[in-house]
């Protein structure tokens, strides 16, 4: 009954949700501290060749290749973000935009290593290295009535749950701490936070480095999802994508990133029984938005429209509520 339910090509799009999820959250993060950075897909990029050639020429385990992409990623996203705190605006979009063109342009021309354009192939799967540790103890995925594949894509798919869960609890305690509270001084006013005694400097290469990291973390995953990474997945339409993430769901608050990642996922896969005309629908709501509601689907008052729907609700079924 459940092998029936688990189709493997679900789970795989609830998985590329899953990283673009992170995706999106890493241009929340740099966005909540009013830089607005084009460089996601150069930094995924990043991670992914980190993880990729690691586990590939080295043999490391999955989960070391992925840490060791992310923190490459921050470490040039701190070489990045120092400089980039001349730039503000349209120029510091354009700048990163360069930045990512830049590390493209390497991996299609550094072929000794990175095979250039043909991309990288035969990238260890981070569900088949998963099934093998299951099948060393004897477990076999028809225990539980599920066929290989399907036991694969499901044990990827919980796994990516599991961390968006742990990155959306944290950036959640962030936002309410001391420094999500100077992200959100330095977007509002950055002379005004910075004559507050805010470490300006600090703060905004402290921003631009966690969302550099969460994009090679997020690179990272992709390669070790996939199994095979070319530096066409890394262009700069990917770096759009990204930014449309938030933009559209809302980037004000952690949860319209969220929102707007998924949509923005399932949309052409919903669209597709219509494929000749599907990017043209996508545009064209991407227009309507831009008109109608700038601020994204979700914002603040939306999330405060919620609590309150939701705190009504629970003293009506309590006997409370205002009739």
């Amino acid at each position: 009954m459940l092998g029936e339910l688990l189709n493997p090509y679900y789970l795989q799009v609830a998985s590329f949700i899953m990283i673009n999820i992170i995706l999106a959250i890493s241009i929340y993060i740099t966005l909540s501290s009013g830089q607005l950075s084009l460089g996601s897909a150069g930094f995924m990029g990043i991670g992914a060749y980190t993880s990729a050639l690691l586990t590939i020429n080295f043999d490391l385990p999955i989960i070391i290749g992925i840490f060791a992409g992310a923190i490459v990623a921050g470490i040039f996203g701190i070489l990045i973000g120092i400089p980039a705190l001349r730039l503000q605006g349209v120029y510091l979009a354009i700048a990163t935009l360069g930045f990512g063109e830049v590390v493209r342009v390497i991996f299609v021309n550094w072929e000794s290593v990175t095979q250039g354009a043909i991309g990288l192939s035969g990238i260890p799967h981070m569900g088949r290295a998963l099934l093998k540790s299951f099948a060393a103890i004897g477990f076999d995925p028809e225990m539980i009535g599920l066929k290989n594949n399907q036991f694969i894509y499901l044990l990827v798919l919980l796994i990516l749950l599991g961390i968006n869960i742990l990155l959306v609890w944290f950036f959640t305690r962030q936002n309410k701490s001391r420094v999500g509270r100077a992200y959100a001084a330095i977007k509002m006013d950055e002379k005004a936070a910075e004559s507050m005694g805010i470490n300006i400097t600090y703060y905004k290469v402290l921003s631009f480095t966690q969302g550099a990291v969460l994009a090679g973390f997020a690179g990272a995953l992709y390669a070790h999802v996939l199994a095979y990474i070319s530096p066409a997945d890394f262009a700069y339409h990917r770096a759009i994508e990204i930014l449309i993430f938030a933009v559209f769901g809302g980037s004000d608050v952690i949860w319209g990133a969220i929102f707007g990642a998924a949509f923005m996922t399932v949309l052409p896969e919903a669209l597709r029984f219509i494929s000749e005309y599907r990017y043209m629908i996508y545009g064209v709501i991407l227009i309507l938005m831009m008109a109608f509601r700038p601020q994204g689907i979700i914002d603040v008052s939306i999330l405060k429209w919620i609590k309150k729907t939701m705190k009504f609700k629970r003293g009506s079924d309590h006997g409370t509520g205002i009739k």
